[in-house]
């Protein structure tokens, strides 16, 4: 039910590092058509949020940079719904902004954080928890997340261990958190799936400006008194100015570091939303169509011989032979080509790196 004392907050200030090429800083992951739907993940996020809450209540945490790319990919988005971050500081900075601008002008609020480039396949269902939720929260002094059941063995992700299953009303599926970890060891993770006691983060989070901003004020000090110092600039002409002096002096923490590892009034959602992150190539491939052999390839144009486990993304229309890869990323752009081992994606930063030191040398010669 769509109600004036809800929000949503999309997190949209991600470069998408992790899904280079086709992810850059100029266009990150959540402004592309990544699930082949027409739409970009920022529009189906925002598509999501607007079944359940008043347009108004809608609002876009991302980079200045990015700004241009919102208003062109979700023009009904209000302008002063729209907070921009100078710098990239993580997610605790993007959400005490948002929290003190919601706290500033709407005062308490239900209120729910969501990124903008996760695919939820089961829509209805994601509106249905966010109804019990936005009601759990209006009740309870907590931050309640979605947990999901894992599939693999995941390091890039957050990890909830659940402890007292509660009763509240007709939710059946709501437990106390007994632990956070965000980014386990590979070992870690192992164990955290065999004792069946954890679940995915999925990085989802329903509480009330209210709680939120006393986890702030408890477990980052620092960030919240920075915003506090000149909270009377929010709403005026000098906001930009204000978040531009106190974002080059907030730190660079994710919320779940800062404060869901630390806090005790964690609750969690157990849900079957068919949920990704979409964050890594690895999760690219578990989510998309395979051929007989575990591919994953974006055109009926590409012929793949004794190939299995890999992936193929190439440009519209083009034709390509792949022959004798075992566990491959074949990704091409319009001025790059990328060949590497699936299991060594974690050296695409790297490469990334390199190929722009590459590109200034040979500025720097010609």
């Amino acid at each position: 039910m769509k109600t004036k004392n809800n929000h949503c907050v999309i997190l949209a200030g991600g470069t998408g590092a992790r899904l280079w090429p086709i992810s850059t800083s100029q266009n990150p992951k959540q402004f592309l058509d990544l699930l082949g739907t027409g739409k970009t993940l920022i529009q189906l996020a925002y598509q999501r949020a607007s079944r359940v809450f008043p347009k108004d209540n809608i609002w876009i945490v991302t980079l200045d940079k990015y700004k241009d790319l919102v208003k062109m990919q979700i023009p009904e988005v209000k302008r002063n719904n729209i907070l921009l971050e100078p710098f990239q500081r993580n997610t605790a900075s993007s959400i005490a902004y948002a929290s003190h601008k919601i706290h500033h002008t709407q005062g308490d609020a239900n209120i729910v954080f969501t990124p903008s480039d996760h695919m939820i396949t089961d829509e209805f269902l994601f509106k249905q928890e966010l109804d019990n939720a936005l009601d759990f929260v209006n009740q309870n002094d907590v931050i309640l997340t979605i947990g999901i059941k894992p599939t693999r063995i995941e390091t890039e992700y957050g990890y909830v261990q659940v402890d007292e299953k509660i009763t509240y009303k007709s939710i059946s599926n709501l437990y106390e958190v007994k632990t956070f970890t965000e980014k386990p060891s590979k070992d870690m993770a192992q164990i955290f799936i065999e004792s069946e006691e954890f679940y995915w983060n999925s990085g989802i989070y329903i509480t009330t400006t209210n709680s939120i901003l006393e986890g702030f004020a408890k477990y980052l000090p620092d960030i919240h008194n920075l915003f506090l110092s000149g909270r009377h600039n929010l709403e005026t002409e000098n906001e930009p100015y204000f978040i531009r002096k106190i974002y080059a002096e907030c730190p660079n923490i994710s919320i779940d570091y800062g404060v869901m590892e630390k806090a005790q009034n964690v609750y969690t959602l157990i849900s079957e939303l068919g949920w990704s992150d979409l964050g890594s190539w690895n999760s690219f491939h578990e989510n998309f169509d395979k051929d007989d052999h575990n591919n994953v390839k974006n055109s009926d144009l590409i012929l793949a011989y004794q190939s299995e486990n890999s992936i193929i993304q190439l440009p519209k229309n083009r034709k390509a032979i792949i022959q004798g890869l075992n566990n491959y990323l074949v990704v091409e752009t319009d001025d790059i080509l990328l060949v590497c081992r699936k299991d060594q994606e974690h050296l695409l930063r790297q490469f990334n790196t390199d190929l722009k030191l590459l590109e200034e040398e040979r500025e720097e010669v010609l």
